[in-house]
């Protein structure tokens, strides 16, 4: 550890970042940086050195904020945790009136990257084939997240063991479209949407089981094609 790891914090610290002349980086823009490393370059890119050259700050700064490198690595993966296993849980815990309302709103994951990065799932995916703790954090993502669709369709009067096997067919689906890279138009997939309702719930959906999901996927088409032309 650098003498700035075990340095007592002055003035500085006082808004939470750490300062080199006009630059400051936060804790936050360290772990979020990182986090875009890690999504488009695997856990490789992800270097002390390589972070603080994009950031404009110098290397002893981010002992400011981490032990070392594995401690970053730590937080990394606690930030993916809160950033796609949580929001698939609350998802699944989301109000519906019906199975297939609820299964849309599980569906919300799988088409906005804001709620589900499927590119920094499967870099954590990746890393955990090398790490025994990245191994364990994606096994109880893993877990968690289909108990919480298993859940999802106990509380819509499926027996147990049917929840579980429904949980996870939709669960192992959406992953398994991921890593096999298919890209495919979202009105097809819109189109499409009724059939995988009908086949993860045994229900045929009606249309108000798909109206508030279908405008969602609209919206999110649009803001993504607005980000691509640079649109504000």
């Amino acid at each position: 550890m650098t003498s700035a790891a075990a340095s007592t914090p002055d003035s500085s610290a006082l808004d939470g970042s750490a300062s080199l002349g006009n630059v400051k980086a936060t804790r936050d823009d360290w772990l979020d940086l990182a986090l875009s490393v890690l999504a488009r370059d695997g856990v490789g890119g992800v270097t002390v050195l390589a972070l603080s050259e994009r950031l404009g700050v110098s290397r002893s700064s981010f002992y400011w904020y981490f032990r070392n490198r594995d401690h970053l690595l730590d937080e990394l993966l606690m930030r993916w945790e809160g950033q796609t296993t949580r929001s698939i849980v609350r998802q699944s815990e989301a109000p519906a009136a019906s199975i297939n309302e609820a299964v849309c709103n599980v569906f919300r994951c799988w088409i906005d990257t804001e709620l589900f990065s499927p590119r920094l799932d499967s870099a954590v995916r990746e890393w955990a084939r090398r790490s025994e703790k990245a191994r364990n954090a994606l096994d109880r993502s893993d877990s968690e997240r289909t108990a919480a669709i298993r859940k999802m369709f106990e509380r819509h009067g499926y027996p147990p063991d049917d929840a579980l096997v429904r949980a996870r067919i939709l669960y192992y689906m959406q992953i398994g479209y991921y890593a096999l890279d298919i890209r495919e138009p979202m009105e097809a997939r819109l189109k499409l949407a009724p059939h995988y309702l009908e086949t993860f719930t045994g229900v045929q959906p009606r249309e108000e089981d798909l109206t508030a999901f279908r405008a969602f996927a609209m919206r999110r088409k649009a803001k993504d094609l607005a980000a691509i032309e640079g649109d504000p």
